[in-house]
């Protein structure tokens, strides 16, 4: 069996892995760790960096969750108004070909950017909000947009997402339930070895044909 990792190894594991990420500037991070969940605070100046941040800390082994409470304050004299960084956005939506972006709005509010709209697949979903953190000037992303998908049987969702958890390597198929009620939406449980585990998972879960919403409620065990 394997030890179970110390809140002062995690810590210091977090630290190290924030140090080495060149995303993130390690010294504008503050660490905590009580009982596994890592608290991250502290001030950066793009969303960008307090999301990389939260990565870093999802690598580590032996992290049950992350708190961020990063602040995102903009420095130096190119500090971008919301008109500014909704046209930003709306330019980098229009430039990703994997977005269709005549189908997304956004709303900004003091850098807080707002998306809501409908699209085919999750990954467009996932692509539009990592392109919004990506803009100068936010400060966070509200993803409302939704998954339009067609009509599949509930069973056949269900085998699906099974039979894939099986194929992939990374993911312990045997200690994840799916359950999947009408309308396409999928409720994941049970346990996992990791963060990264829970969050493949739950990509896998997306990739099936007529799922339209996934609530994951899988936990990470530590050993």
């Amino acid at each position: 069996m394997a030890r179970v990792r110390t809140d002062e190894e995690i810590h210091q594991d977090v630290l190290d892995e924030l140090d080495w990420d060149p995303e993130v500037d390690a010294k504008d991070v503050g660490v905590t760790v009580h009982d596994g969940v890592v608290t991250l605070t502290g001030t950066v100046d793009s969303f960008l960096k307090k999301w990389a941040a939260e990565r870093a800390a999802l690598r580590v082994e032996g992290v049950r969750a992350v708190v961020n409470h990063i602040e995102v304050v903009p420095r130096g004299l190119g500090v971008r108004t919301d008109e500014d960084i909704a046209r930003a956005v709306a330019t980098a939506l229009e430039e990703n070909p994997a977005i269709p972006h005549e189908r997304i709005k956004i709303r900004v509010e003091e850098g807080r950017v707002t998306l809501e709209g409908e699209v085919d697949w999750h990954y467009q979903r996932r692509e539009a909000e990592e392109t919004a953190r990506r803009i100068t000037g936010v400060k966070s992303v509200i993803n409302l947009i939704t998954v339009r998908q067609p009509t599949v049987a509930p069973e056949d969702i269900k085998r699906q997402i099974e039979q894939a958890f099986v194929r992939h390597a990374e993911i312990d198929a045997e200690n994840i339930q799916v359950r999947v009620e009408e309308g396409g939406h999928v409720i994941l449980s049970g346990t996992v070895r990791s963060w990264a585990e829970r969050k493949e998972a739950e990509e896998a879960a997306w990739r099936a044909p007529g799922v339209t919403k996934v609530t994951n409620l899988i936990r990470v065990q530590v050993p």
